[in-house]
């Protein structure tokens, strides 16, 4: 109970802290909307699609391609580098807050924020005719499971290569943008070439994009996707632990300093 108490509390200050922050809010509530516009009209023109069925293909994509990379990677990089530029963490240690508590405190704020986002980018959609073809709760899988890869790996990120917030950006950028492009997050992966195609299949947006793209827009059942969940349950387990490694190992170095 002490630390479930610890968690929602750390939860609450970054989800209240968010609030206040509306600017940032309403960017983050804007920007995968009009990417799903763009995509969904997009798709419907090069495809020859009809406008529901555009928007269909374009949710999935603009869903772990933009809404969830970041605010989840993303996101997560960002607290954690304010929280030590703030001296948060030095508090932290004279403070009965545990560092599980903290850990899983920012991890279930951005899974938070993730799970606001996939609601927003299926309303919109739903408002364009589109729907969901597939499972809800294979669906719902899938993007956890994206969650807790992004996070993971903003953990990573956030503790062993950023130092101060003007890093976030050219950090998202140099790790995020090209594994966005080939990840088919704002254009199909049909269109890519047969080399890079094979390297996508070593990316894990592909994988997330395919997924739920399969699930959502065609009604794919498991077995149709197993290949991609099976990617997604290894890569998501991965990066929780190094997440946490990672996680630990700045704490030790910020108690030195």
């Amino acid at each position: 109970m002490k630390h479930w108490r610890e968690t929602m509390a750390v939860t609450q200050r970054i989800l209240i802290e968010l609030l206040r922050r509306r600017r940032s809010l309403i960017f983050w509530i804007i920007f995968p909307i009009s990417v799903l516009i763009i995509n969904g009209f997009v798709l419907a023109e090069s495809m020859k699609l009809s406008t529901e069925q555009g928007f269909e293909y374009a949710a999935p994509s603009t869903l772990v391609g933009a809404a969830l990379f970041f605010s989840c990677l993303g996101g997560s990089v960002s607290t954690v580098v304010s929280e030590r530029e703030q001296q948060t963490l030095k508090r932290l240690f004279i403070s009965p807050l545990s560092g599980t508590s903290y850990f899983l405190g920012i991890f279930l704020a951005h899974s938070c924020i993730g799970i606001g986002q996939t609601l927003l980018i299926y309303t919109i959609a739903a408002l364009w005719g589109a729907t969901f073809k597939g499972s809800v709760f294979l669906g719902a899988i899938i993007i956890l499971l994206s969650i807790i890869a992004y996070v993971g790996l903003g953990f990573i990120l956030g503790t062993q290569l950023a130092r101060r917030t003007e890093d976030v950006n050219s950090l998202v950028a140099a790790f995020g943008v090209p594994l966005l492009i080939v990840g088919g997050a704002f254009f199909p992966t049909t269109f890519l070439p047969e080399t890079l195609l094979e390297i996508a299949k070593i990316n894990p947006i592909y994988h997330m994009s395919e997924a739920l793209l399969g699930v959502s827009a065609q009604g794919n059942n498991l077995g149709e996707i197993a290949s991609h969940l099976r990617f997604l349950f290894g890569f998501a387990a991965i990066m929780i632990f190094g997440g946490w490694i990672a996680y630990r190992r700045m704490l030790l170095v910020e108690r030195r300093l």
